[in-house]
């Protein structure tokens, strides 16, 4: 007897059932643009300030180091991965620069060699701590909490006891070499802004338009799947760890100038707002799926929460913190069963 083929009203009933995700996802995909509008609108009719463009450029500005860093982060939590470790990891690589470019400034006799060489290390570093990550996850087979938990520790102990519990302080000849990385502009755009924005772009194309991006997806989505499709699994891992300690250490290397110091609270609850911009930008908590746009307009987004607390001062600047944790939490709960 032929198979019995369902009823009318029972495929309108699946259809129904397929189609719901697909609108669902969507809706999902433009909430953290409609949040960003509405958060706009508000600052906007609260304080008159906030529409100016040099607020604009202060937002986008203090947005690029998190933002950057978020990136980075982006692939680790697609990949099924976390770092908790990415602010004491800048920390320490603002450290290590700082002392770089001091000990080098009178060896190479050019101020802008050193500042150049110093760049090049916090970029290499970040790297370097990256690999480290990613080897012992994946080679050590230890959960990347732990791994980043103890890293965290670690990172922010040795920046501390370099700097014998105090601060490294940029030469003050060096300092003003510096300074134009963080506080020069072009065409009317901050330097951080630009390149906060092509880290974003390079970020995009490779995890949409690469095989290396398909499989951090398809391992955040079935690691055990993804091993029987031959995909090379914990090269991939590696990669993303290292690819997100690249871009810790182009963070740092803008924010440097900023203070020309580097101090046991530099980068302090960076990790959170990372894995906060990260997550309010759309990407599954459980990996998986995700987007480098979400990721930017989250950033920007924490960003601009925390101008408007600045302008208005509704709550206390010192919970600025606490509002980003209650958007984890959140939105975490929002994505439940979500994968």
């Amino acid at each position: 007897m032929p198979p019995e083929q369902p009823s009318s009203t029972e495929s309108q009933v699946q259809h129904r059932a397929e189609a719901k995700p697909r609108w669902t996802e969507r809706l999902h995909g433009f909430g953290p643009v409609i949040g960003l509008v509405l958060l706009c609108a508000a600052g906007t009719l609260l304080n008159s300030d906030f529409a100016t463009l040099d607020n604009a450029m202060n937002v986008l500005t203090r947005t690029a180091f998190i933002g950057i860093i978020a990136v980075g982060m982006c692939f680790v939590i697609i990949s099924g991965g976390i770092d908790l470790s990415v602010g004491s990891m800048a920390a320490l690589i603002a450290g290590c620069v700082i002392m770089f470019i001091n000990a080098m400034g009178p060896v190479v006799g050019s101020p802008v060699l050193a500042v150049v060489l110093g760049a090049v290390l916090a970029v290499v570093l970040g790297a370097v701590f990256g690999l480290a990550h990613g080897l012992l996850i994946t080679k050590g087979r230890i959960e990347p909490f732990i791994v980043t938990l103890g890293t965290l520790g670690i990172f922010r102990a040795y920046l501390t006891y370099f700097a014998n519990g105090g601060a490294l302080t940029l030469d003050n000849d060096l300092s003003d070499v510096y300074a134009p990385v963080y506080y020069a502009n072009l065409l009317g755009v901050p330097i951080p802004v630009w390149v906060f924005l092509v880290v974003a772009v390079i970020g995009g194309l490779i995890l949409n338009r690469t095989a290396y991006g398909r499989y951090v997806q398809a391992i955040g989505s079935n690691e055990q799947v993804a091993r029987y499709a031959a995909v090379g699994v914990d090269g991939v891992k590696v990669l993303t760890y290292v690819f997100l300690g690249v871009c810790v250490g182009i963070a740092t290397l803008l924010y440097v100038p900023r203070l020309g110091s580097a101090s046991p609270t530099t980068g302090l609850l960076w990790e959170l707002e990372a894995i906060a911009a990260v997550i309010v930008g759309g990407t599954a908590l459980k990996g998986g799926s995700g987007s480098v746009v979400g990721t930017v307009i989250g950033a920007i987004l924490l960003s601009v929460i925390s101008n408007i607390l600045n302008l208005t001062s509704i709550i206390s600047v010192y919970l600025n913190a606490a509002v980003q944790g209650f958007v984890i939490i959140v939105v975490a709960f929002l994505q439940r069963g979500r994968r």
